[in-house]
């Protein structure tokens, strides 16, 4: 029994060692030359029979034939290689023969511009340009929409008045006694401060006499100019005559008791307060305002500081005559 199996055994190997043989000296299997085999001809060959098993027979093979496949790849890549160069070559000395037609054709395509152009960069500018104009155009069409249709609305009653003015018993600068009702049939100006008042007080009673004149100038008016004290205990009716007369003939200066001097304020809406005392010398912190009253002494409209003589004399024509179109 074991020398049956001892001699299957032999012949399995004996088969094996001549297909193994056959295989590499078979020009079909690989063409590697014999020095470039990666195993010596004594590889793995078995020390009693010496002859090669069947392992070392498929285990040189799929060696040769990776060592093959590598060696075709590198093969392949240097042809690849010296086409290109080839191909590159006739190319190139196609272009030089074409009789200067085409002198850049060996430089290949032009490389592409930048994202930002000239033509792109004008484009925006113009859009930009449209957009301002039309933008404006629209605006003063707008504009002028508005001031057609305001002119077009007619002038009507007004609903309401605003709640200034009232009766008031004080003393003039000739030391007469007088009412709202002795200034009935005339238009007024009316303005509250007093005679210490260091800069504001002159300016807005200087600014009021310019105005009362070129009222009179432009459209022959009568406007009579008052001037209203809020400092009853220093402007006696000696210094409120006395300070009447540097500013403008017509203006008439008006003083009185502290209630009566207050009572006349509430009605008008001025405000006034006294500053920090010291000794006798203080100042009056009050309204800056001039008030247009018509000639039945209701109030119109009132003229705030930053108004100038001539803006304020046009201010004062001009509601005059609405108030006439008005009451026509």
């Amino acid at each position: 029994m074991a020398s049956a199996i001892s001699r299957s055994l032999r012949l399995r190997s004996i088969y094996s060692s001549i297909t193994a043989q056959w295989r590499l000296n078979n020009p079909s299997f690989h063409s590697l030359p014999e020095n470039s085999r990666p195993f010596p001809s004594h590889f793995c060959i078995d020390d009693r029979y010496r002859k090669s098993p069947a392992f070392a027979a498929i285990n040189f093979r799929f060696l040769c034939t990776t060592a093959t496949g590598n060696a075709t790849n590198q093969l392949n890549t240097k042809a690849t290689a010296t086409g290109t160069s080839a191909s590159g070559s006739s190319e190139g000395n196609s272009g030089n023969s074409n009789d200067g037609k085409s002198s850049g054709g060996s430089q290949g395509k032009p490389v592409r511009g930048g994202p930002v152009s000239w033509m792109s960069f004008f484009l925006l500018f113009c859009t930009g340009a449209g957009l301002i104009y039309y933008y404006d155009r629209e605006k003063k069409r707008h504009i002028e929409g508005i001031d057609s249709a305001s002119n077009a609305v007619k002038q009507g009653p007004s609903v309401g008045k605003a709640a200034i003015g009232g009766p008031f018993n004080l003393i003039d600068h000739n030391g007469k006694a007088v009412t709202d009702n002795n200034f009935v049939g005339k238009w007024n100006l009316i303005y509250f401060g007093f005679t210490h008042c260091p800069d504001i007080c002159p300016d807005e009673l200087q600014k009021l006499a310019a105005a009362i004149d070129r009222i009179k100038e432009k459209s022959g008016m009568e406007v009579v100019p008052v001037f209203i004290s809020v400092d009853p205990e220093r402007d006696t009716v000696e210094q409120v005559r006395e300070y009447v007369k540097e500013f403008h003939p017509k203006l008439i200066g008006l003083t009185g008791s502290p209630d009566e001097i207050k009572k006349a304020a509430r009605a008008y809406r001025v405000y006034y307060m006294k500053t920090e005392e010291e000794g006798s010398d203080y100042l009056v912190d009050h309204s800056i305002v001039m008030y247009l009253m018509d000639p039945n002494m209701q109030f119109v409209k009132f003229f705030g500081k930053n108004v100038d003589a001539d803006s304020l004399a046009d201010g004062v024509i001009q509601e005059i005559k609405q108030h006439k179109m008005v009451k026509a």
